[in-house]
């Protein structure tokens, strides 16, 4: 099976990069299942509906997002009537969404698994992520209908967090037991995509969809104010420079048998970074 995930979507130019790109990335990957972190696309901060049914239009199957997620309040009202837009499941019992999806794949063949977790160091601390993530996977284990009626054939986590150390353990902890861990919310790619030694694919970051010609997708001259005088500045805008938006993202190969990485490979494409793309 073959899985492409693409990092935080950040303003109208991240939106734009991703629309125009992912045609291309589809047809020389041929993924089965796309997912991408949402919870930038709405001006920098949340997502609504409306750019959430345009991602599904370009063929995204599943939306994650993290601690921006209700920034676009009207979210609140709407998470609910879309299945395949989660938010992270360490939200306290009661909040509106879910923290986990199974979906199939766009042939139909294949039951995915996609979960999204809030990490908690340098956060605005949520729930203890591990137990709830360890919750849903002795459910749905990994290796499709062999192991139960609640089997998937491919399992995806969405970590979003500040520290890599975090990410690294939530790697280690669900390693041989889901085909992807995946940081996301520092919206700049890490070199260590790996395939860990149990058969899980890692990333501390995957990186953003966005103007890298900014500070972390936002215009620079903002916050360079901020960081350099120390007072209050305009408001943080994304950047919006065509020229140097690129798609970042992991592309993933799975073992049908086992639900296992065998294939781990970076995608960059557009803009000022380095391209890489899976042959």
């Amino acid at each position: 099976m073959r899985l492409l995930f693409l990092g935080d979507i950040v303003g109208r130019s991240g939106r734009e990069g991703l629309l125009r790109h992912l045609p291309e990335l589809q047809q020389r990957l041929s993924p089965d299942f796309v997912v991408i972190n949402g919870e930038n696309a709405a001006g920098g901060f949340g997502i609504t509906e409306k750019i959430a049914n345009e991602f599904f239009a370009a063929g995204v199957d599943c939306i994650t997002t993290g601690n921006h997620v209700w920034d676009q309040k009207e979210l609140l009202g709407q998470i609910d009537r879309i299945p395949n837009l989660i938010r992270p499941i360490n939200y306290p019992e009661g909040t509106p969404g879910r923290g986990y999806t199974v979906l199939p794949s766009k042939n139909g063949r294949y039951k995915v698994l996609v979960m999204n977790a809030m990490a908690r160091v340098f956060m605005d601390p949520l729930d203890d992520p591990f137990p709830a993530i360890e919750r849903v996977v002795k459910v749905h284990r990994l290796g499709g209908p062999m192991m139960g009626p609640n089997g998937v054939h491919a399992a995806i986590l969405d970590f979003h967090g500040e520290a890599t150390s975090e990410k690294m353990i939530m790697g280690h902890v669900l390693d041989g037991r889901v085909s992807l861990v995946v940081g996301t919310h520092s919206h700049i790619p890490t070199a260590d995509l790996q395939i860990l030694s149990g058969g899980t694919a890692y990333q501390s970051d995957a990186g953003m969809c966005g103007d890298y010609d900014s500070v972390i997708g936002m215009k620079k001259e903002s916050a360079i104010h901020k960081m350099t005088r120390k007072t209050p500045g305009e408001r943080f805008t994304p950047a919006e420079n065509d020229a140097t938006v690129t798609v970042c993202g992991i592309f993933v190969e799975t073992d049908d048998r086992t639900g296992l990485a065998k294939r781990a490979e970076p995608v960059r494409v557009g803009g000022r970074l380095k391209q890489a793309m899976p042959e």
